[in-house]
C-alpha cells in the first residue's frame, strides 16, 4: 500500500486522514501468470496500481495475431480511461506476464475520493497526463527505428523488463518476429559466428 501512497504523493499533498481514507477504499488482489485482468468487450469499472509483477496490454489484429502494445511493471496505474469514464467496452486485453499483485480502486471509490479529498481530481489529472505521455513516448520513437534500434531502445527504456518477459511478447511489442529478435540478440552479444 505504501508504494501507492508514495506514488500519489508525487502528484500532490495528502494528510494522514486522506491517506487513511484512500487505504480504506483500496483492495489488494493477485492474478496468476497468463491470467487476464480484463478482456476486450468488457466495461472497465476500476483502476489498478501494480505493486508486483508485469502486465501487458494487447489486442488481436485482423489476422488473429496477438499483438503486444506495451508493458507495465511495478509502480504504475493501469486503466482504460475511456471505458471507465464513458462506460464503453474496452477494445484491448490486459494480461499478467508474471504472477502479479495489485491494488484496486473501484469507480465508486474514485468518485468518493473525488468528493472527499480537496485536490484529488487535480492529482488524478496529473497522473492521467503522465500516463498518456509515457504511452506516446513508448510507442512513437519506435515507428522510425529499424528492428535493432527498437530492441536497443527497449533495453535502454526498460532495463528491468528484458529478462522478465517472454521473447514472444517482446518481439510482438517490437513489431518483429521472434526469430529476428533472436538473431539481433545473438549479434549484439557477439555470439553470431
Amino acid at each position: 500500500m505504501e508504494l501507492l501512497i508514495n506514488y500519489l504523493l508525487k502528484f500532490g499533498n495528502l494528510n494522514s486522514h486522506q491517506i487513511d481514507l484512500i487505504k480504506s477504499k483500496a483492495v489488494l488482489k493477485t492474478i496468476k501468470k497468463d491470467g487476464y485482468y480484463f478482456e476486450a468487450g468488457k466495461i472497465v469499472r476500476e483502476v489498478i496500481f501494480l505493486t508486483e509483477g508485469i502486465m501487458r496490454v494487447c489486442y488481436f489484429n485482423n489476422k488473429g495475431d496477438d499483438v503486444t502494445k506495451y508493458f507495465f511493471d511495478e509502480g504504475h496505474f493501469i486503466a482504460d480511461v475511456n471505458s471507465l469514464n464513458m462506460g464503453i467496452p474496452t477494445v484491448e486485453y490486459v494480461q499478467a506476464v508474471t504472477d502479479c499483485s495489485y491494488i484496486v480502486l473501484s469507480k465508486a471509490a474514485l468518485d468518493d475520493l473525488s468528493l472527499t479529498i480537496v485536490g484529488w481530481d487535480a492529482m488524478i489529472a496529473k497522473i492521467t497526463a503522465k500516463g498518456m505521455a509515457d504511452k506516446v513516448n513508448r510507442i512513437s520513437p519506435m515507428m522510425a527505428d529499424d528492428a535493432r534500434e527498437r530492441y536497443l531502445r527497449f533495453l535502454t527504456n526498460f532495463p528491468t523488463l528484458a529478462n522478465r518477459i517472454p521473447l514472444s511478447y517482446m518481439a510482438s511489442y517490437l513489431g518483429i518476429t521472434q526469430s529476428t529478435l533472436s538473431r539481433i540478440r545473438r549479434k549484439i552479444s557477439g555470439n553470431d559466428r
